[in-house]
């Protein structure tokens, strides 16, 4: 594939990219190299690997899922100027 000034522009426009005239083919060099490089990596035989989240193989952390109350509703409740049964008190704003 190769990008013209026409594609510069629309590209340019569709980024919001202020590009003047005598950047288009500085721009269309530029995204024409991108562009080989990404035709250059279609090109590498990728059937015997197997997809992979990271380089060294590891197992996910993980943690057991239950449902607590967090056992924290003191410590969230410690520096709340009125609380009741680890509850906010606020006054009351609506009549």
């Amino acid at each position: 594939m190769s990008v013209d000034s026409a594609t510069v522009r629309r590209v340019a426009k569709l980024a919001r990219i202020a590009v003047s005239e005598e950047d288009v083919t500085a721009m269309e060099g530029e995204l024409n190299a991108i562009l080989g490089f990404v035709e250059q990596l279609s090109e590498v035989d990728v059937s015997g690997v197997e997809p992979m989240t990271s380089v060294i193989p590891m197992a996910m952390k993980k943690r057991e899922d239950v449902v607590t109350d967090g056992e924290k509703a003191d410590d969230v409740v410690a520096n709340a100027p009125a609380s009741e049964d680890h509850f906010f008190m606020v006054p009351k704003v609506v009549e």
